[in-house]
C-alpha cells in the first residue's frame, strides 16, 4: 500500500500552525487515520456543552452580566485551551431555553438526538446544492420531505425542501405560487391574509418588489382567525376587478395566541376561485401528529403548499422548517436555473435548484434523528403535554380573575388585566416581567391589538404544574400593584 501522502500543514513553521503545540489538535482532521487530539477536544467540549445544559435549572433563562472574549484572531492560532475557555464565556452569556421558566418563546429546549445530528452534519460539511456534494443527504432530504408531506394530508406525490426558517419557506410558497399562476410580471398582484397573519409575509412581498398594499389583510374573528365571509367578499371584489392573486395565505398557529384559520372552508373558497393556497403552518401544523388535535387542522392537506418548523415545537435544533407541495416539481420550475458546474442528478433533481437556497447544510440529518428518537408517540407526547401545560396555565389564570386572556387550541397563552390598556399596559407588562424573572420565569411581552400583553409559550417539557403555579401566584400579585392601579 502506497504511503499516505504529507499533509499540507506539515510544512508550515510551527510558529504559524492553526494549533499552539505539535500535540494540540490540528486545523484539519487527519483524512487516512483517526484523530486522537481532535476526538479528545469535541468530548470536552460536549462536556462543557452538557454541564451547561445541566445547570440550567440553577440560573435564569436570561444570563447576568456576560464577558465577551476577544473578537478579532492573534497572529498566532490558539491551542485548545484558549479556545474552550473563550467558547465557555460565549456561552455563559447564552439564552437558555433548556431552563424550565423559559416560557417566553417559540423556542422549546434540544432535543437531545438532534444535538448528536448538529455535530454530525457540522463534520460532514455535506453540501445540500447538488447530488455529488450531499449523496445520501439529498435522498434522505426527499424522502423525509415525501414522508412528512403524507402525514400531513398532502397527496402522493407531495414533497419539499427544508428551508432557513419560516420565513424563507413562506417567500418560497409566495414565489412559487406566483411562478405557477403566470404572475411574475404583474406588479399589480396580489396575496390576502389574515390581520393577524405572521410579519414574515410582509418581508416576502417586499422582497418581490411588491408594493405594500399587494398584502391585503382581511379581518378575524373575535378568536383571532381569518373570516371566511370577509375572505369570500374580498375574492370576489378582486375577481370583478381583474386583480390578479398570487396566493391565499392561511395560518395554522398565529403568533400571540395560537389561533388556527378555518382552513376547510378557505380552500374551498381557494379551489372555487382558482387560487393557490398556502398554508402557514409554522406554528401549528406539526399538531397533525396528534390524534387529538388533527381535527383541528381538517383541511390542511387542501392546500397547495405548507410550511411547518419542527424547530417550534419538538426541539429540533436550529434550523429545522421545511416547504412542502402538493406538487413539488413546481419549486423546479420556479426556482431552477441548471448547474453547468456540476455533474448531472441521477436522482430526483439538485436539492439547490429546488428553492431559493444553493449551499445549505444538511440539516435534514437533525428532523430525522430526532423524530427516530422520538417516535410518533413520542411526537404526540410532546404536543399533548404542550396543551395540557396551556390548559392548566389558563384555568389558573381564569381562577385569579380580571384577566384578560387569548388563547386558541394550541400552546400559546396571551393575557393582560381587564381594562389595562396603553401607557398603562406597557408599565403593568413590564413590572411583571421583571417580577417573573426575579422568580426565574420568563415570559415574553408582545403588542397585541394595540396593547402590550405577556405571553406564555408551554413548549417547555421541563415545566412543570410548581412552576405554572409560582407564575400564577406572580401574576395575581401584580394585579395589587400601583402600576395596574
Amino acid at each position: 500500500m502506497p504511503k499516505p501522502p504529507q499533509s499540507p500543514l506539515a510544512s508550515v513553521p510551527p510558529a504559524h500552525r492553526p494549533s499552539s503545540s505539535p500535540q494540540d489538535f490540528g486545523a484539519f482532521a487527519d483524512p487516512f487515520q483517526p484523530d486522537p487530539a481532535l476526538e479528545e477536544v469535541l468530548q470536552q467540549a460536549s462536556g462543557l456543552l452538557c454541564r451547561w445544559l445541566g445547570q440550567a435549572g440553577h440560573g435564569t433563562p436570561l444570563p447576568g452580566l456576560s464577558v465577551l472574549p476577544a473578537v478579532e484572531p492573534e497572529l498566532a492560532g490558539l491551542g485548545s485551551d484558549r479556545l474552550l475557555a473563550d467558547l465557555q464565556l460565549v456561552m455563559e452569556g447564552a439564552y437558555n431555553p433548556n431552563h424550565p421558566g423559559a416560557l417566553a418563546h417559540l423556542d422549546p429546549p434540544p432535543l437531545s438526538a438532534s444535538i448528536v445530528a448538529d455535530l454530525i452534519c457540522a463534520g460532514l460539511n455535506n453540501n445540500l446544492l447538488a447530488e455529488e456534494l450531499s449523496p445520501s443527504l439529498s435522498r434522505l432530504e426527499r424522502a423525509l420531505c415525501a414522508w412528512m408531506a403524507g402525514r400531513l394530508g398532502l397527496p402522493d406525490g407531495a414533497g419539499g425542501v427544508a428551508a432557513s426558517g419560516g420565513s424563507l419557506s413562506n417567500l418560497m410558497a409566495l414565489v412559487t405560487a406566483r411562478h405557477q399562476r403566470g404572475l411574475a410580471c404583474r406588479g399589480e398582484a396580489v396575496v390576502l391574509c389574515s390581520e393577524e397573519a405572521h410579519v414574515s409575509l410582509v418581508k416576502a412581498t417586499a422582497v418581490m418588489g411588491l408594493p405594500p398594499e399587494a398584502l391585503v389583510q382581511l379581518p378575524v374573528t373575535a378568536a383571532g382567525t381569518l373570516e371566511p365571509q370577509a375572505l369570500e367578499e374580498r375574492l370576489a371584489q378582486l375577481d370583478r376587478a381583474g386583480t390578479p392573486v398570487i396566493a391565499v395565505v392561511a395560518t395554522a398557529g398565529t403568533t400571540v395566541r395560537g389561533a388556527l384559520d378555518p382552513l376547510e372552508p378557505i380552500a374551498a373558497l381557494c379551489r372555487r376561485y382558482g387560487h393557490w393556497l398556502h398554508v402557514d403552518g409554522a406554528i401549528g401544523a406539526i399538531f397533525a401528529f396528534s390524534e387529538r388535535f388533527r381535527p383541528a387542522l381538517k383541511g390542511l392537506g387542501l392546500a397547495d403548499s405548507i410550511t411547518v418548523n419542527p424547530q417550534k415545537l419538538l426541539g429540533i435544533t436550529k434550523t429545522s422548517s421545511l416547504l412542502l407541495l402538493a406538487d413539488p416539481r413546481h419549486l423546479q420550475r420556479a426556482f431552477a436555473t441548471g448547474l453547468p458546474y456540476m455533474e448531472p442528478s441521477w436522482g430526483g433533481g439538485h436539492q439547490g435548484e429546488a428553492g431559493l437556497q444553493g449551499t445549505r447544510p444538511g440539516e435534514i440529518l437533525k428532523l430525522w434523528l430526532g423524530l427516530r428518537q422520538l417516535g410518533l408517540d413520542g411526537v404526540a407526547a410532546l404536543i399533548d403535554a404542550a396543551v395540557q401545560r396551556r390548559t392548566q396555565l389558563e384555568q389558573r389564570l381564569r381562577a385569579i380573575g380580571g384577566l384578560s386572556l387569548c388563547s386558541g387550541p394550541l400552546h400559546l397563552l396571551a393575557f393582560r388585566p381587564e381594562g389595562c390598556e396603553g401607557a398603562q399596559a406597557e408599565r403593568w407588562s413590564a413590572a411583571t416581567r421583571a417580577a417573573l424573572l426575579a422568580e426565574q420565569l420568563m415570559l415574553s411581552r408582545p403588542v397585541y391589538r394595540g396593547h402590550h400583553h405577556l405571553k406564555a409559550v408551554l413548549g417547555n417539557p421541563h415545566t412543570l404544574p410548581y412552576h405554572l403555579e409560582r407564575l400564577s401566584l406572580v401574576v395575581q400579585q401584580s394585579l395589587a400593584e400601583p402600576t395596574h392601579g
